[in-house]
């Protein structure tokens, strides 16, 4: 079974950052595009990041760029998302999926992981 685990998650005042993992069970993901996605209360779920298989295309939502950066170490099957100057806004449980293509849709992804809390207070 393949697996992807988020973690990193936390609550944290605005302005303040946090870095999201996300690990892979299986060596295969590191040929897989992988993206982030969240959902606030009472809203659908949204992209937020993705990057290619190999690291060399990277895709942000016009809400993060210049705030949020994903990264991917494919030796370890884990994809980052350093998320810096947080706002109320960003709250919301982050998702981690992994694809066969880099896409701001939820449908081009595969796989997901169960999702970890970001709160940021005011």
């Amino acid at each position: 079974q393949v697996q992807l685990v988020d973690s990193g998650g936390g609550l944290v005042q605005a302005g303040g950052s946090l870095r999201l993992s996300c690990a892979a069970s299986r060596r295969t993901f590191s040929r897989y595009s992988r993206g982030w996605f969240r959902q606030a209360p009472g809203k659908e779920r949204e992209f937020v990041a993705a990057i290619s298989w190999s690291g060399g295309s990277t895709y942000y939502a016009d809400s993060v760029k210049g705030r949020f950066t994903i990264s991917r170490d494919n030796a370890k099957n884990t994809v980052y998302l350093q998320m810096n100057s947080l706002k109320p806004e960003d709250t919301g449980v982050y998702y981690c999926a992994a694809g066969y293509q880099a896409t701001t849709q939820s449908g081009g992804y595969d796989y997901w992981g169960q999702g970890t809390q970001v709160t940021v207070s005011s």
